[in-house]
């Protein structure tokens, strides 16, 4: 009997082009800054071949280096400054999905959960990872 896996989704309105949203999204340059849920963690390592089949890899790690884990999968589908897919490497599926509306960017993520944390604190972890996101491209 397969297991039915649980997806969540979490969104952010980002005020700035599609253009420029995807480029921080996926340029390991800009992901270095913004890929964090608190200011105790930091991501100290990032690669992206974002192309079908390619990988990705962002290195997360506590700053008293009390912990760090590899964030990491294969891309399944790419749409520039529209649409990413992929699956990790325990095999759960993400896709992320770029909107452009007026002057802003709606980034709509929904993933499968894992089994280790609660489904709320994954939640508000990848949503903290957004609002991350949208700080650092909004002031940058």
């Amino acid at each position: 009997m397969e297991t039915i896996k649980k997806s969540i989704d979490v969104e952010v309105t980002v005020n700035a082009s599609v253009v420029k949203v995807w480029k921080y999204y996926t340029e390991p340059k800009h992901i270095l800054n913004w890929n964090t849920a608190s200011e105790d963690w930091h991501t100290t390592k990032s690669e992206n071949d974002l192309k079908v089949g390619g990988k990705f890899l962002s290195r997360m790690e506590a700053k008293d280096g009390s912990f760090g884990f590899d964030f990491e999968g294969l891309y399944d589908e790419v749409k520039t400054n529209e649409l990413i897919a992929y699956t990790l490497n325990d095999g759960r599926k993400a896709k992320i999905a770029f909107t452009s509306v007026n002057d802003s960017t709606i980034i709509d993520v929904v993933f499968e959960a894992e089994n280790q944390n609660s489904t709320e604190l994954q939640q508000n972890g990848w949503q903290a990872i957004l609002n991350s996101f949208k700080n650092y491209t909004e002031t940058n």
